[in-house]
């Protein structure tokens, strides 16, 4: 045991002076090929519908299993008309074909997919990465992957687990892995994915590469009586992001760790400068005078939007992340954390004006960063023609009555508590849940078809977006923790790990707020205010039906939870979950 200590200390020192020679010779350099991100003129490029992927055949009217092979590709793409094309990672069925984000998969409801991942990235890779995160390292080179389905139920060895990865040809597998296909069963409620890569320690960089896609389950019968708008051109995924760019149009991450003596690359957050939709900069769309759905997907490492329409037009939210509302909540603005969903209905007949641009004003850090700037205040534009339509779309006054979330039929309550580390600097060197690293023993073992209370205790200063692999919930209250005693409450958990012991009943009893009316459905993903007890109501099983899985949720490698602004769940911030009969 101690030789084989020995050898890893060994391995992670000499991967650390490689990482720390490549950065002394790059990171000086970088910063001068910074691309002026207020020279690219907006809303030039027009936005794009990605490539769609049918995750069923159809033969002579009875829909069918399908098979579907996705590779991963090193190549270029065009984010702006007037920036070079930028050396990414993409998911395509070929290089040729590949694209950011990748290609969108429908999906049909009680249909099962198969779908075989190919890793054909190179030995290394395109971005700065840090070895003393605990990265999946492969033993000769190239780059590790794994695709986890974001919202999907299904069996655990196609959750795509983090220690699942994967290197180009399957040369090399982590030491979860299990198979080439994995299989998505499509028996859960309609509603909108995502997927994205997932492997250990590297998933920020490797998103940020382009590693990310649109999942789409219909189910007909139950969505066509809501005449909701269909078509590729009424009915589309935006996928946005954020990014940041060299003169030469390649991808900048700061190379240099905000601790360069723990951690040589490693930050708390990226932001980038230049809003990305669709895999354009600020892109325009024209529409016409009629309703429009858009199946928005914040996918940014850190970054939250808070979107609003710049002459006041409403978004009317049917779905939020995979599941649809009970019925239609019109609002102005939408608040959006990394890696949620929201379904949204505009109806630009109601417009006053022939233009509207889709703006956000939330600062970054959220929630209390940096104030937007000129050009991430931007999202895109919408040039809507003049002419009146006959729009037989309509906005239905129900959508899908799922149960109700009761608290009192939950077998047990959870303490998930959320902690931020910081150097003599005062700077975040890690973040971890229940004070726990990723290795430590499972803790949390909910039993599957069974209902959980989860009290999320957020003693850091930022909003971190919780998604739970597997598991729905709602959101049931948010109370603030007492102002006066939060710094002796903080010194307790911090020392006993024990809410109960530390007496949070004593100290969650501030003000409470209220959950937004169209995040009170159900969702895999919520934002945990800080200094704020969130309770939610977590459910293990499907929400539509009493019906159990059709796969067994107890098998390895089993779930997570976890953090997902990436740079934090990459550097400790998640969890094993494992269910139980």
């Amino acid at each position: 045991m101690e030789s084989l200590l020995c050898r890893r200390r060994i391995k992670r020192v000499m991967v650390l002076i490689i990482a720390l020679t490549w950065l002394r010779s790059t990171c000086g350099e970088l910063e001068d090929q910074l691309f002026e991100v207020g020279k690219l003129k907006m809303f030039v490029d027009d936005l794009p519908d990605m490539p769609r992927l049918y995750g069923f055949n159809s033969f002579h009217g009875i829909i069918k299993p399908a098979s579907l092979q996705i590779g991963m590709f090193s190549t270029k793409w065009k984010f702006h008309r007037d920036l070079p094309a930028t050396p990414v990672f993409a998911y395509g069925t070929s290089r040729s074909k590949a694209t950011v984000p990748g290609p969108t998969i429908e999906t049909v409801y009680g249909v099962d997919t198969y779908v075989t991942w190919r890793n054909h990235l190179p030995k290394s890779h395109i971005l700065p990465w840090d070895p003393t995160i605990s990265p999946a390292t492969p033993k000769h080179g190239g780059i590790p992957t794994v695709v986890h389905l974001h919202g999907g139920i299904h069996e655990p060895t196609s959750d795509g687990n983090a220690d699942a990865w994967f290197t180009a040809g399957f040369r090399e597998t982590g030491p979860k892995w299990t198979k080439t296909t994995l299989h998505y069963e499509n028996k859960q409620q309609p509603g909108n994915m995502w997927y994205h890569d997932h492997a250990m320690g590297l998933t920020r960089v490797n998103l940020l590469a382009g590693l990310v896609g649109a999942y789409i389950l219909r189910h007909h019968a139950v969505e066509s009586p809501f005449q909701l708008p269909t078509g590729d051109e009424f009915d589309r995924p935006l996928i946005i992001f954020d990014r940041s760019f060299r003169k030469d149009g390649s991808i900048y991450m700061n190379a240099t760790g905000n601790n360069p003596s723990i951690h040589p690359q490693w930050q708390p957050e990226y932001f980038g400068d230049v809003i990305i939709v669709n895999g354009k900069a600020w892109p325009r769309l024209n529409v016409r005078r009629r309703k429009y759905r858009f199946r928005i997907i914040n996918a940014s490492n850190a970054r939250f939007f808070k979107f609003f329409f710049s002459n006041g037009l409403d978004f009317i939210v049917v779905g939020s992340d995979s599941a649809y509302l009970s019925k239609p909540v019109m609002t102005k603005s939408i608040l959006l954390s990394p890696s949620e969903i929201v379904d949204v209905v505009v109806d630009f007949s109601k417009s006053p004006s022939r233009t509207v641009v889709l703006a956000n004003d939330a600062p970054y850090p959220y929630p209390s960063g940096d104030p937007v700037n000129e050009e991430n205040s931007k999202v895109m534009k919408f040039i809507i023609n003049n002419e009146l339509e006959d729009d037989k779309c309509t906005i239905p006054k129900k959508l899908i009555n799922y149960p109700n979330a009761d608290v009192s039929n939950a077998v047990l309550t959870r303490y998930i508590s959320m902690y931020e580390y910081v150097s003599n600097s005062d700077e975040p060197t890690h973040l971890l849940v229940n004070g726990l690293p990723y290795e430590a023993p499972v803790t949390e073992t909910p039993k599957s078809g069974t209902t959980e209370v989860w009290e999320v205790i957020n003693l850091t200063e930022d909003n971190h977006p919780l998604h739970i692999h597997l598991g729905l919930f709602k959101v049931v209250e948010q109370t603030a923790l007492l102002a006066a005693g939060l710094e002796e409450f903080k010194e307790c958990m911090t020392k006993q790990n024990d809410a109960v012991k530390c007496q949070i009943s004593k100290y969650a009893r501030g003000k409470k707020t209220a959950v937004t009316a169209h995040e009170r459905g159900w969702k895999n993903v919520f934002k945990m205010m800080p200094g704020h007890v969130t309770r939610i109501l977590v459910r293990f099983s499907y929400i539509h039906t009493n019906a159990s899985y059709p796969f067994d949720p107890t098998q390895e490698p089993g779930y997570v939870y976890h953090c997902h602004i990436l740079d934090h769940e990459d550097n400790m911030m998640m969890r094993p979950l494992k269910v139980i009969i």
